[in-house]
């Protein structure tokens, strides 16, 4: 069982002092923020950046929800812990993160790297797990542009982040990023057969991309026969590799009426409804 302590820390970001939350899981500092109250949401941030770029997506969940944003191993300020890389080491901060505040069965709405570590902590735990709303998510290893395998974490940054207007704010946190969790990920990308087993598992997923994505593939559902009637995908065509940031109107909705749902029901009724587009152009 993990060891785990809280404690509060204080920044200093030129002259003004902020405090974050955090809690000690096996000797490692994990940053998360949390806002709101009501059933818990957990949010998981991606390849680049941190729990920062989904403040606004938090901010719309706040209003019914629990919402908490986690930084995992090697990003934000959560502890470099260069053993804790892996894809599984990820997952299990995730379920300890879970266990250690108290917090039962969640939805999940992740991003990226965020969104594979959801998959392997829903074959670990599958019962707590609601369902998942999985953005720019690589269904296989070919679906990652090699750049990312290659790159280094402020080439990523730079490359992605110009894709996306207004985004410099959300991913100040993004160099922070110890390169090795985004290569040793990869390799767990790699020797995994992580999307069909998850589908297997019956679990409510939404799959959201940015059709300008230059880092992740969009895959072609529509020709896979075996596709569960409990998984859904969704393409924003003026995202890039950050629809919460490039379009947050319209994925705040969509993320509000997954939300939404009853308990196991599907996402395929979901759509992007032609008049949240007008109220935003």
């Amino acid at each position: 069982m993990a060891c785990v302590k809280h404690e509060t820390i204080v920044l200093i970001l030129g002259h003004q002092k902020k405090s974050m939350s955090a809690i000690i899981l096996n000797d490692s500092r994990v940053h998360y923020e949390a806002l709101g109250r009501g059933k818990p949401v957990v949010f998981l941030h991606g390849w680049v950046g941190s729990w920062r770029y989904w403040i606004p997506a938090m901010q719309a969940a706040s209003n019914s929800f629990r919402a908490y944003a986690v930084d995992l191993y090697g990003f934000g300020e959560t502890s470099r812990e260069s053993l804790g890389y892996t894809l599984e080491r990820q997952a299990e901060l995730v379920q300890d993160f879970l266990a250690q505040l108290g917090i039962g069965r969640v939805a999940i709405i992740a991003h990226g790297l965020g969104a594979l570590v959801s998959f392997v902590f829903t074959l670990r735990r599958k019962d707590c797990v609601d369902r998942i709303l999985a953005v720019n998510c690589p269904l296989d290893y070919s679906a990652v542009n090699r750049r990312v395998h290659k790159a280094n974490t402020l080439e990523l940054t730079g490359w992605l982040s110009s894709r996306s207007p207004g985004s410099a704010d959300f991913l100040v946190d993004a160099p922070k990023a110890d390169q090795k969790a985004v290569h040793t990920s990869m390799i767990g990308l790699q020797s995994n057969n992580l999307f069909n087993e998850v589908k297997a598992a019956g679990i409510p997923i939404l799959l959201l991309y940015g059709a300008k994505d230059p880092a992740i593939q969009t895959p072609n559902l529509a020709v896979d026969a075996n596709q569960t009637v409990q998984m859904h995908q969704i393409i924003m065509d003026g995202s890039g590799h950050f629809p919460m940031i490039d379009e947050p109107a319209q994925f705040n909705r969509l993320m509000a009426s997954f939300l939404a749902l009853p308990s196991g029901s599907s996402p395929r009724q979901l759509s992007l409804k032609e008049e949240w587009k007008r109220r935003v152009r």
